[in-house]
């Protein structure tokens, strides 16, 4: 006995043994829901083709972003110290139209409050005191010194966000 991939009911089957669904009705259905399921995958990589680098770049940067503050959950605002119970963001210690080179590096982003991040631009003194503190002062002069061009093309963008996607699900699914 199986079980119809459709209706869900048991059935013997009479053609062979990989015979899916129970009757003629559910093998249409089967069919049509494979044809719609077929045409969202195409419309999907339809509508993947046609993003910009921009909007690859957008995404990548979400995805960072997010694995930042799961990353940084327990921690004060890197800047001021405290803890908020309001929004927090991934705020970059060298920013990305100075150091777009730095923009994806774990090292330079942390969590940080959103009073420091937008009202006091950074609140970078404090940050720099702080992440000296975190990470250490040969870190933080690497990554000052660092001025290593680097452009990231849509592939390499699409893996950024593969993996740091990946790496959320895992601190989500370890929490």
């Amino acid at each position: 006995m199986k079980k119809c991939k459709v209706c869900k009911m048991q059935f013997k089957p009479t053609f062979n043994s990989t015979q899916a669904v129970c009757s003629i009705i559910c093998a249409k259905a089967k069919a049509s829901q494979d044809e719609s399921i077929k045409q969202r995958k195409d419309l999907r990589e339809r509508k993947e083709k046609l993003k910009t680098k921009g909007e690859h770049a957008k995404e990548a940067q979400a995805a960072v972003n997010k694995f930042i503050r799961l990353r940084d959950a327990k921690e004060p605002c890197i800047s001021c110290q405290r803890n908020h119970s309001g929004q927090i963001h991934a705020g970059h210690y060298l920013s990305i139209g100075a150091r777009p080179n730095l923009r994806f590096h774990e090292q330079n982003i942390h969590a940080q409050c959103a009073p420091c991040n937008n009202h006091l631009s950074g609140n970078l003194v404090n940050y720099r005191i702080n992440l000296i503190k975190k990470i250490g002062l040969l870190m933080v002069e690497h990554l000052e010194s660092d001025q290593a061009p680097s452009r990231h093309d849509i592939e390499s963008l699409q893996s950024i966000k593969t993996h740091y996607r990946k790496l959320v699900r895992e601190l989500e699914n370890a929490a």
